[in-house]
């Protein structure tokens, strides 16, 4: 399974909200399962912390092509429909690092609502690229 990491070989600097901690990992460096955590109780990120703004500019997507967040949302469109349903946004996160937590339920409904503005219920791509981008 692809993830996010290797999207163009781009070199992203992904923040991984997994068990309760925030884990540094880089797509040259060392599995995520031998990443340092970071020491600082205040960088800790526990259930309904994840802010997908603070996240996509962490790992540099804001900044990406509309080209390149396209490829991103195709990783992320699991069942490959075209959209990016609740199931597949609730893994989100999954998709940088499989020791990765899934998102609560609350955290899946808010980035649903903030991505899909035409209210069918699921993200198309240009509801995603607008959603990296704002």
């Amino acid at each position: 399974r692809r993830n996010l990491k290797s999207v163009y070989g781009i070199q992203l600097k992904v923040y991984i909200y997994a068990s309760s901690a925030l884990v540094d990992t880089h797509s040259k460096c060392s599995p995520p399962s031998q990443a340092a955590s970071l020491s600082h109780p205040e960088d800790h990120k526990a259930a309904d912390s994840f802010n997908y703004k603070s996240f996509f500019s962490t790992v540099g997507l804001s900044s990406k092509t509309p080209d390149q967040i396209k490829k991103v949302f195709g990783i992320l469109d699991q069942d490959k429909s075209g959209f990016i349903e609740e199931e597949e946004l609730q893994l989100f996160l999954k998709n940088f690092s499989s020791s990765a937590r899934v998102l609560t339920s609350a955290e899946t409904k808010a980035f649903l609502a903030a991505g899909d503005t035409d209210g069918d219920g699921k993200i198309g791509v240009e509801e995603f690229q607008s959603l990296v981008k704002a």
